[in-house]
């Protein structure tokens, strides 16, 4: 790879080496144009002995100041990288100050390079798996020759079956932490492991895994949404083959909104059931029910509900739950059956107010 050095890279290398020897650094183009320098009078300028230095391979010392044009005292070093020519760096001082140094800044010089070379790299794999994951969900304008090719390249067995993984980050998450965050979500794919993946903007991660890794590994992602509760929401959608990932994506977002409970923070396609029913609902419809049922419910009236459906409509457990006396449970059931006209006692009035919730 021949790295490309611009102007934001060399005034890294020469504000680091400066960092080092305290002198004034110049990175010298080819053509002995100043492209950066710590002196920022000097950039834009041309430096004879920097282009003499590039011409002809050689380190070049300079005794005094101005006796060529453009140039002071000091040592100019051409910089090699992958056997090209990369520029000549220029160490402003007595040469015999600065001499230990050239070879220093041209280690600096290439740890930077090549700090940058593997970001470049690192973005490149990621562009790459963005693409193959919004190519195959969205099922549009497929070029299946090429991501065939990529699919090879991230070792994507394409005889097995997939499931894609969501990831959905807490509307309330602050996102200035969102390094923290990408750093265990990447962690965990690392552990399970999962090599294809991408972040969804604004507030996703797609993975996806084979399903019998999956169900070998699900436990891994279990326990990382157990510990991420308050951050994250995880949904797994069913099996397709790789080029049906559209379908496992779609199960996965209807998983994702079927969670409604705070307390629960990841579910899966395969164990959905009356949620399936209610996904297919209608805004308009979901809104003429709720109207019909528990619009006029307070919160605290809902959560009472919600707890004795879950309870099973136990009025002892609901009472331990939401450290009620009996009687004041009682008293709210019979205000919530005078509110909206359904008894939660009642069996099939206890299903319209669970599926009102459940909505």
């Amino acid at each position: 790879m021949q790295i490309k050095i611009d102007h934001s890279l060399a005034t890294q290398i020469v504000n680091t080496v400066k960092d080092v020897c305290g002198q004034d650094v110049n990175f010298i183009d080819q053509s002995g144009i100043i492209f950066a320098s710590t002196n920022p009078e000097r950039v834009g300028t041309f430096h004879e002995i920097g282009q003499k230095a590039a011409a002809t391979g050689n380190t070049i010392e300079v005794s005094s100041d101005n006796s060529f044009y453009g140039s002071q005292k000091g040592i100019n070093m051409p910089v090699y990288h992958n056997q090209s020519l990369l520029a000549v760096i220029g160490i402003t001082g007595e040469p015999d100050t600065v001499r230990k140094y050239a070879h220093l800044a041209e280690r600096i010089t290439n740890l930077l390079i090549r700090e940058q070379e593997l970001n470049m790299i690192s973005r490149n794999q990621n562009d790459k798996r963005q693409y193959i994951i919004d190519s195959l969900i969205r099922n549009q304008n497929l070029n299946m020759e090429y991501i065939q090719s990529l699919l090879a390249e991230f070792s994507v067995d394409v005889q097995t079956s997939k499931r894609l993984i969501l990831l959905q980050i807490n509307a309330r998450y602050n996102m200035a932490n969102f390094s923290l965050l990408e750093q265990k979500v990447t962690q965990m794919f690392s552990i399970f492991p999962l090599n294809l993946y991408a972040f969804h903007y604004p507030d996703e991660y797609l993975a996806v895994a084979d399903s019998e890794l999956f169900d070998r590994k699900s436990f891994i992602l279990k326990q990382f949404a157990a510990e991420q509760q308050k951050l994250l929401k995880i949904a797994v959608g069913k099996s397709t083959s790789i080029y049906q990932l559209a379908e496992s994506y779609s199960s996965a977002v209807t998983a994702l909104k079927s969670i409604t409970n705070p307390d629960k923070n990841f579910v899966m396609y395969d164990n959905l059931t009356l949620e399936l029913l209610l996904s297919g609902s209608g805004k308009q419809e979901k809104e003429e029910f709720l109207s019909r049922t528990i619009t006029n419910l307070t919160g605290e009236e809902l959560k009472i509900i919600t707890t004795y459906f879950d309870q099973d409509m136990s009025l002892h457990n609901t009472c331990e739950k939401l450290f009620l006396h009996k009687n004041t449970l009682q008293y709210k059931l019979n205000h919530i059956y005078r509110k909206t006209g359904l008894n939660p006692r009642r069996f099939k009035d206890a299903v319209l107010l669970y599926l009102a919730g459940k909505l």
